[in-house]
């Protein structure tokens, strides 16, 4: 009988200690400056900006070397599961990005990740 409670406490205690995810991705608040990097492949990943149909429907220009190294300010943070998932950003300078987009969205801890975007 005893043996069968050590089994069954062996047991709880590993799916336990399983089901605890650690976050490990840096903190960051509403306000809080970024920077965007390039990106490692020919395109932004992480940082969902809108297709550039869209961009050109609004009148704006698709131009995307023209982020590099522009500094981004957090405007809202989404927490899941104690992890950040997701922030929203605009640019720190006031405009828009491509002349059209006040805000974006970036899945934060893939975008540091793939170096997309940097902590200043």
């Amino acid at each position: 009988m005893k043996t069968l409670f050590l089994i069954a406490a062996l047991a709880l205690g590993t799916v336990t200690a399983n089901a605890q995810e650690t976050c490990e991705t840096p903190k960051v608040k509403a306000g809080d400056i970024l920077k965007i990097a390039a990106p490692a492949h020919s395109s932004y990943d992480h940082i969902n900006f809108p297709k550039s149909n869209f961009i050109i429907k609004r009148g704006g220009i698709a131009n995307y070397r023209a982020l590099i190294n522009q500094e981004i300010k957090v405007t809202e943070v989404t927490i899941e599961n104690g992890c950040i998932s997701k922030v929203d950003v605009a640019l720190a300078n006031g405009k828009k990005f491509f002349n059209t987009v006040k805000t974006v969205s970036v899945d934060f801890k893939e975008a540091l990740a793939a170096k997309e975007i940097t902590l200043k």
